[in-house]
């Protein structure tokens, strides 16, 4: 189906419009971008063959990491190259197919991560408030299961997301202030919208945003209620620690990329709209391991084992 409603939009082309024109910044969006993505790239990379290969982390909560590290690279990888490629060339045209088939992953990417801040929300509040049903409920078997299913269902919904904005018309070249095809800017630059987006679009905000959210919110009221009751100052501290590093990078992600929503959606100043995009499928994935990494001893002793090894 997704082929077939592709094939009717052959003659339609994107052009993207990244930040300035000018070439006197050209170069410096380059260097910005390049860096952010590098150090993405590798700091993610990092975490995961760090998770690999200690033995010591083969265990749930660091399956949950190395997975949120795949996301990240996934999200980098499918915005920065082709960006690069624009700016360098300096042709800004996208093919209807390309167009799409960006969406498709990065918004794989988007669902697979709201999942997995909600699996790792839940795998916390087990943790913290039933430890002693811990290993019966989220054993590396049914950890492992539960991130197939997570990757099924990203995948899934993404051509959910997608096919209605297949479905729309779009004049010969449609311009994008935006400097990688967005969804609700490609939508906002289409001929004829219908109803059918819109009830996708709250079908997704309540499912994969407010719902995850709220449940999360609910999760550490509880596990703030537990901690609240140990007597120890030192135990409360470092049973806050175990979920701090989750806290942080939820918030962050929550917080830019419901600004980058919002700014899509009601069509704010292009510049703005696609400062926060930069936030939100950039610099954020470059963040997120740095936040784990940083604040988590288990992994830095992992980090310091193999080090002494090589």
């Amino acid at each position: 189906m997704l082929s077939y409603l592709l094939d009717n939009h052959t003659n339609v082309v994107f052009h993207l419009l990244p930040f300035s024109s000018s070439a006197d910044y050209k170069l410096l969006i380059v260097a910005i971008f390049s860096t952010i993505y590098l150090l993405g790239i590798i700091l993610n990379a990092v975490v995961i063959a760090v998770i690999c290969l200690d033995a010591h982390l083969h265990f749930p909560m660091y399956l949950f990491f190395s997975n949120l590290s795949v996301i990240d690279i996934c999200y980098s990888t499918v915005v920065v190259p082709k960006l690069l490629h624009i700016l360098l060339s300096g042709n800004g045209l996208v093919s209807f197919t390309q167009c799409f088939t960006q969406m498709y992953f990065f918004f794989m990417a988007a669902s697979a991560e709201v999942i997995l801040f909600f699996i790792m929300g839940y795998d916390r509040y087990v943790a913290i408030c039933h430890p002693l049903h811990y290993p019966q409920i989220l054993s590396m078997r049914n950890s492992t299961i539960i991130m197939d299913i997570m990757w099924i269902c990203a995948f899934i919904n993404s051509s959910f997301f997608i096919i209605p904005l297949l479905n729309l018309t779009y004049d010969g070249v449609v311009g994008l202030h935006q400097f990688f095809c967005d969804a609700i800017t490609v939508f906002n630059s289409s001929r004829g919208g219908t109803n059918e987006f819109y009830i996708v679009i709250c079908f997704e905000c309540v499912l994969f945003g407010l719902c995850p959210f709220f449940c999360n919110v609910l999760s550490y009221i509880k596990i703030f209620c537990v901690i609240a009751c140990i007597k120890s100052r030192e135990a409360r501290r470092k049973t806050f620690s175990t979920c701090s590093s989750h806290l942080i990078v939820m918030m962050i992600y929550y917080s830019t990329g419901g600004s980058h929503f919002m700014s899509s959606f009601y069509h704010a100043e292009p510049l703005l709209n696609q400062v926060l995009s930069m936030f939100y499928s950039t610099v954020v994935p470059m963040i997120n391991p740095l936040v784990y990494s940083l604040r988590n001893n288990e992994i830095k002793k992992a980090l310091q084992r193999l080090w002494k090894v090589k």
